[in-house]
Formats: structure tokens, C-alpha cells, sequence
């Protein structure tokens, strides 16, 4: 059924709803468009997506292929339409399946992270009205240091506890991807990625990602390997 039914189902109007999102977000240009009669320069433009394109273009492949293992096909299009994928869409799914004792990327790790990721939108939808409205003044009032720590530590932290979480169960592949991150961020700081266009931290994530990724290909067709229930067997 989960085959059959539910993942075209999803896909029908995951891919809709996206879409419908994307026309939807160009409403601001065409509303300056037809009701003011702005239209900016071409060059204007063209210049402003390469601009976009350079800085961000590696996040549009990247993160979808890097997600979607723990988001699963429902939860990736959920999370893309909703936003704040890493530092909430992400932690949200990994707990739920920690919590539920299923394995990553099967479909019953889908479905538990479809139904995090739609509690999650919930709360943050409510949680981000008390927030705008009393919270503001709040972080306001903490103490310098406190509001200097939530700004630089806290994503980091939740990307340090996921990663703790997945790597228990693969240690070999957390240690490999671990050693690829740190001798290109190595790099970047000592400049040795400067003859890269743009500030190339985009190296640094695609190298890691998609190394990662081959080398654990790599060590599984080798039996080098094994799922976590097998490895404890």
C-alpha cells in the first residue's frame, strides 16, 4: 500500500502544492508589475539570479539529496514547503525515529517522519504567533552573552546532536565524514580554496556530502558495514 497508493498520492500533490508555493512567491514582483507598472531592468535581473545562484545554487541539490534519507518523500516536500528544514524539520524527524526504534530511509521511518514533521509545523505556526507577539522582548532582555550564545551555538548544537545520534549506530562512517569536513574546513580557513569563485563553503558541503556518501557506498558492497541490528548480532 505504501508503494502503490500512498508515495503517488504524496507525489501528486506534493509536487502541486510546491509548485503552486513557487507561482505563489513570485506574487510581490508581479503585484509591482501590474499594479504599479515597476518592472526592473533586465540586466537588473539577470544579475540578481546569478547573484542568488552562485551563493545559494549549491543548496538546491545538495540539501534535497542530503535531507531526504531522514525526511523521507512526504516529509521532503512538507519540509521544503514549510522551511526551516535544519534547524527544526530535520531534528524533528531524526528524534521521532530515534523515539520510534525504526531504521532510516525505510517506509515506516517515512511515515513517522511525516507525522513529526506535520506536528512540528503545528507548533512552530503557533509557537511563532506567541513569539512575534511576546518573545521578542524577552530574548531582548537576556543578558548579552545569553543572546550571543542562542545566535552562534544553537544550530550547530542541534546539528552536533543529530549527528551523535546517527553516528551511535554507524561510528566508521560518522569518523570518515567527521575527517572529510574537518580537513576542508582546514582548507577553506587556510585559503587554500580561493581559487574557487564566490566564498567556497559550498566545497566544503558538497565534498563532504557526496564523499560521505561514496565511501560508505564503497564499504557496503564490501561488507565492511552492516545495519545496526545486524552489527550487534
Amino acid at each position: 500500500m505504501y508503494q502503490d497508493s500512498f508515495v503517488p498520492y504524496v507525489n501528486k500533490w506534493g509536487r502541486r502544492t510546491n509548485l503552486l508555493a513557487v507561482a505563489l512567491s513570485l506574487g510581490p514582483a508581479v503585484a509591482l508589475l501590474g499594479v504599479f507598472g515597476i518592472l526592473p531592468p533586465t540586466a537588473a535581473i539577470v544579475g540578481a539570479f546569478a547573484s542568488v545562484a552562485v551563493t545559494f545554487g549549491w543548496a538546491w541539490f545538495i540539501e534535497p539529496l542530503s535531507y531526504y534519507p531522514v525526511l523521507g518523500i512526504p516529509g521532503t516536500y512538507m519540509a521544503f514547503l514549510s522551511g526551516n528544514i535544519s534547524n527544526l524539520r530535520l531534528p524533528c524527524a531524526a528524534a521521532a525515529q530515534e523515539a520510534s526504534d525504526v531504521e532510516t530511509g525505510t517506509p515506516q521511518a517515512s511515515i513517522i517522519s511525516t507525522v513529526a514533521i506535520a506536528a512540528s509545523i503545528f507548533v512552530n505556526t503557533v509557537m511563532l504567533g506567541i513569539g512575534a507577539v511576546a518573545l521578542v522582548s524577552a530574548f531582548q532582555a537576556l543578558p548579552e552573552l545569553w543572546r550571543n550564545a542562542l545566535e552562534s551555538y544553537l544550530v550547530p548544537a542541534v546539528f552536533g546532536a543529530i549527528f551523535a545520534q546517527f553516528g551511535r549506530d554507524y561510528p566508521s562512517i560518522a569518523a570518515i565524514g567527521f575527517t572529510i569536513a574537518l580537513v576542508m574546513t582546514v582548507l577553506l580557513e587556510f585559503g587554500y580554496l580561493a581559487f574557487l569563485p564566490s566564498y567556497p563553503l559550498y566545497a566544503v558541503i558538497i565534498v563532504s556530502v557526496f564523499g560521505t556518501t561514496l565511501i560508505a557506498r564503497w564499504m557496503w558492497h564490501h561488507d565492511m558495514i552492516s545495519p545496526p541490528d545486524e552489527a550487534s548480532e
